[in-house]
């Protein structure tokens, strides 16, 4: 893929209750309404990382069967209006997630693949004020300085070996390839692949 950046997918995460500070309907129209428009771009109207991309409130930290739902059919208001930046589709061999990362550097954006269920994509757009109080910024409330959405995996897919890329910095696609076999147990580490 000319012009594009090979993300590595972690299939390990240090800080697995990162997301313990849920975000609430209420909380999030406050927080957006006073938002920057840094804020504004992350979260906004057809952004990947919005909490209301379904059409109603949806938390981005709690996991979402995106490929269960037609792209087409589910953002078809959003299309209309020229408003979304993202898509989904499966293809023979591969189920694809395409978004724009609005507000937000490739050194920022993180994948993980959480014991072959759920796929996190996740990033911050600012340094954290004061790292000595946290552990991990996703710690607190997650949404101030950073962005997530969790995906649930379909059942046929080989993630280990998921790819992730990157282009121009503002550019996001996955992809999680169909499985052929029986993939086994879940393994550890980082996975992968040199991009030709």
């Amino acid at each position: 893929m000319a012009g594009w950046k090979q993300l590595e997918v972690h299939t390990e995460d240090q800080t697995p209750h990162k997301w313990s500070v849920s975000l609430s309907e209420e909380t999030f129209r406050g927080f957006f309404a006073n938002g920057s428009p840094t804020v504004h771009k992350i979260f906004g109207d057809g952004s990947l990382f919005s909490p209301l991309l379904f059409g109603k409130f949806f938390d981005p930290s709690d996991a979402f069967p995106l490929w269960d739902f037609e792209s087409d059919v589910l953002l078809s208001s959003l299309r209309s209006s020229g408003k979304t930046s993202i898509d989904w589709f499966q293809t023979d061999d591969a189920y694809v997630l395409k978004a724009d990362l609005p507000g937000a550097g490739n050194s920022t954006v993180q994948v993980y693949v959480e014991n072959g269920k759920i796929m996190e994509i996740s990033g911050q757009w600012k340094p954290q004020r004061d790292q000595s109080k946290a552990k991990d910024w996703r710690s607190g409330h997650w949404w101030e300085p950073g962005f997530v959405r969790r995906l649930e995996l379909p059942e046929d897919v080989d993630w280990r070996e998921t790819e992730a890329y990157v282009s121009n910095d503002m550019f996001l696609e996955v992809r999680i390839p169909k499985s052929t076999s029986d993939s086994g147990t879940p393994g550890n580490g980082t996975m992968t692949k040199n991009s030709a």
